[in-house]
């Protein structure tokens, strides 16, 4: 539980608090993210993205995001702070690898947080979003040295080759679980839970009230419309958080 700022409504809250906690754990416990960092992150308008990004210009990074439409890549060049590069993917035409290598002036990128990777079954490519969706190879060759990957492919598979180019860069990949935080409640203590939990709620809500996160947010849903809802996400066709209102 975390005490609400008066100036947060609650739709803001609960429609922020996840995202809150995925960026933290992503960009602090993950990477260590920090100011002068290049940070790419994909599909940066989707609600995660979105508070990824405000969370990393935050700490002074320098921040690059991936379209995955037009209405995306519009929404992402609106974002104040503005993000350093959008890189459209929607047509499949654009190397994301070579546009984030000239942007870093062939350095390369520090922190990758993906939201997903494309996988060798066909069944994995039959979404527009699954095709423009980069290869494990892609990301690999965009890291900089020392270079932090955050993926949410659970089923990624990283063959020798692929580990000796990690190696080669002094490189991490790091796996971003949502449940994680409940995971360490079971398995390192409530009292730990507490201590690392807790400062991040709070923050969450002292950035939101402070207008630092911006979240992506639909319209309060109604109960009654709870399943269909549901439905729309368990689908990933919903590009805004979705709120129930009881």
């Amino acid at each position: 539980l975390v005490r609400k700022p008066e100036k947060v409504c609650w739709v803001e809250a609960a429609g922020t608090v996840r995202d809150g906690v995925r960026a933290y754990t992503a960009l602090h416990y993950l990477s260590q993210v920090s100011p002068g960092k290049t940070v790419l992150v994909m599909d940066g308008a989707s609600p995660f993205g979105t508070i990824a990004i405000q969370l990393a210009q935050h700490r002074g990074a320098k921040v690059i995001s991936t379209a995955y439409s037009l209405e995306d890549k519009q929404y992402l060049e609106r974002l104040r702070p503005p993000v350093a590069r959008v890189i459209d993917v929607s047509n499949g035409k654009i190397d994301v690898a070579e546009s984030c290598l000239e942007e870093t002036g062939g350095l390369g990128v520090d922190i990758v947080l993906d939201a997903g990777v494309k996988l060798y079954s066909a069944e994995d490519e039959s979404t527009s979003k699954s095709q423009s969706l980069p290869h494990k190879h892609d990301i690999i060759t965009l890291l900089g040295v020392g270079g932090r990957w955050i993926t949410t492919e659970k089923n990624l598979q990283l063959d020798p080759p692929d580990s000796h180019s990690l190696f080669l860069k002094g490189a991490t990949v790091s796996f971003l679980n949502d449940e994680i935080w409940n995971l360490s409640n079971i398995q390192q203590g409530k009292y730990l839970y507490i201590l690392l939990m807790i400062p991040i709620l709070e923050d969450t809500m002292e950035k939101l009230s402070s207008s630092i996160f911006r979240p992506q947010l639909d319209e309060p849903i109604p109960l009654y419309e709870a399943k269909v809802s549901m439905e729309i996400v368990q689908k990933n066709q919903a590009r805004k958080r979705q709120v129930i209102q009881f």
